[in-house]
């Protein structure tokens, strides 16, 4: 028995090498696995389910093999593929979560999520965030030609790369007062999140009891997932 967990995979078309990397990992590591929990910013751009891109097509086809051999496949928005709905997600055989969900990981409670809402101290990037999860936005965005929407992602996607690197560290990484706070609120001591892009595992202390916060890196040089198993879990890492 294993779940996995992966997050911020960044698929992009001028990225094959990872994409590549990604569907190796499905052939020879997924497919052996209970379930596989996708935790956002799998896409390094989402311009809405009719995307006609090779790429687009290609991913859902192999997740869709994936779910074809009984592996269970469940999917958290991140920051970049918040436009990604049920008609993608039914055509890969994927699940749709909320952004924040408790899941029984072998008896232990834990929270998952993307993890983008927990860098409060980058009040710049939640006003945004406030903005591009609001239905209206959205709606008007997907009304758009995919002509239109593909460009809006790439000036997106240069202007998040601008802004980030003008940004001190400490502000793009999560605020510990948040974490507790939604570890506290969900009544859990174990969370998994991505966003950070800082893969790690970080023991801290919760209402007196001992906790983790288990980070998941991107892939870049590496892949990265957790590997989860009735013994525990891992933090597991490969060159690309």
């Amino acid at each position: 028995m294993s779940t996995l967990f992966i997050s911020d995979l960044h698929l992009h078309e001028s990225r094959p090498q990872i994409t590549r990397a990604f569907f190796h990992f499905l052939q020879t590591r997924a497919i052996h696995a209970d379930a596989l929990y996708i935790l956002g910013d799998f896409f390094d751009a989402w311009i809405g389910d009719d995307d006609d891109s090779a790429l687009a097509q290609d991913v859902a086809n192999e997740l869709n093999q994936l779910h074809r051999h009984d592996v269970a496949i469940y999917f958290i928005h991140g920051n970049r593929d918040f436009l990604l709905g049920n008609d993608y997600a039914d055509k890969a055989g994927m699940t749709l979560l909320p952004e924040q969900i408790v899941i029984d990981l072998y008896g232990t409670p834990t929270l998952l999520m993307h993890g983008d809402e927990l860098c409060t101290g980058d009040s710049e990037y939640q006003k945004f965030r406030a903005m591009v999860r609001s239905a209206q936005w959205q709606q008007q965005i997907l009304s758009q030609s995919l002509v239109a929407r593909r460009a809006l992602a790439a000036q997106l996607r240069e202007k998040s790369q601008s802004m980030n690197s003008l940004k001190a560290e400490d502000i793009m990484d999560v605020t510990l007062a948040e974490v507790i706070a939604r570890m506290s609120t969900a009544g859990v001591t174990q969370l998994i999140h991505g966003h950070t892009h800082r893969p790690a595992r970080h023991a801290m202390e919760l209402n007196s009891k001992p906790a983790e916060r288990i980070v998941l890196g991107d892939w870049h040089e590496y892949g990265w997932c957790i590997n989860a198993t009735p013994d525990g879990l891992t933090l597991e890492h490969w060159a690309i």
